[in-house]
């Protein structure tokens, strides 16, 4: 799929010579999209004050946005194992890939900057447990990208050009016809949970998810909500290619995506995070 976008603005540097590099780097992939486990990482470490160097995805001489159409990422699976952003790497440790490394790395990094993970281990365990329907393996993010990539495949002609982008990510995840239909509810019900604490947190006069300061979890739902519902082109000036699939048509999605989620997500940039996102 071809992308024309202007605002791409991070120094990235190519894998070989992030691989000679100490200190903090950030493999994200040069793309204009919001994508949420990329966009979740960054607004940890942003968060944290934690500064990084940012690492293409895929090798050199590849664009990072042609995976799928003949861009390829063997330096990234030689350096980390898989062939997935973002990973964080802290001078010679191994890389960390997942969502719950690279929070605990930061919490590790910059303990006091703030804690992201609370201390009470009630609200720790709720914590992480909603952060995994978030952005764990067959959880919202992954679901929905049932959903973006079922319109396509089944719209697209076979000799479609930009066919074999969507081929390419439906493998990731998964895609099948019935794994797109069964996404609805699944997302449905863990966008209704974020409903409901985010309601009884209000009733009990705490502006976050968590306790009564910022969270990780906080950081995820903002970040998150974009593969629902994106932010306008002034604060997230996203490839327009995606800004479609990146939103919501189903109606049983959108009743569950209450108005407090969404000023929930705006509060959390405007309080915390960085303005406009940075590609």
């Amino acid at each position: 799929m071809t992308i024309e976008f202007d605002a791409i603005k991070l120094n990235y540097v190519e894998i070989a010579d992030a691989r000679r590099m100490s200190g903090l780097r950030m493999v994200l992939g040069a793309y204009p999209i919001p994508g949420p486990w990329r966009e979740a990482c960054k607004g940890v470490y942003w968060v944290k004050g934690l500064k990084y160097t940012p690492v293409r995805s895929g090798d050199a001489g590849s664009s990072d946005l042609t995976l799928g159409l003949g861009g390829t990422q063997t330096e990234l699976v030689a350096w980390t194992g898989q062939a997935s952003a973002p990973v964080v790497i802290w001078n010679d440790e191994l890389p960390r890939s997942t969502w719950v490394s690279q929070l605990l790395l930061a919490e590790r990094l910059a303990p006091e900057a703030p804690k992201l993970i609370p201390g009470n281990a009630e609200e720790r365990i709720r914590m992480f447990g909603m952060a995994n329907e978030l952005l764990g393996e067959n959880g919202m993010i992954w679901e929905k990208r049932h959903l973006m990539v079922d319109a396509p495949l089944k719209s697209l002609a076979a000799d479609d050009p930009q066919r074999g982008f969507w081929v390419f990510l439906g493998k990731k995840y998964g895609y099948s016809p019935e794994a797109a239909a069964a996404s609805v509810p699944k997302i449905a019900a863990t966008v209704e949970l974020f409903a409901q604490q985010l309601m009884a947190q209000k009733a009990r006069g705490s502006k976050y998810l968590i306790g009564d300061r910022l969270s990780a979890l906080d950081i995820y739902w903002a970040t998150c909500c974009a593969i629902l519902d994106p932010m306008d082109a002034a604060r997230c000036p996203m490839a327009d290619a995606f800004r479609g699939p990146y939103g919501n048509t189903d109606p049983t999605i959108a009743k569950a995506l209450i108005p407090e989620l969404v000023a929930h997500r705006d509060f959390i940039y405007e309080m915390h995070l960085e303005l406009p996102v940075v590609f």
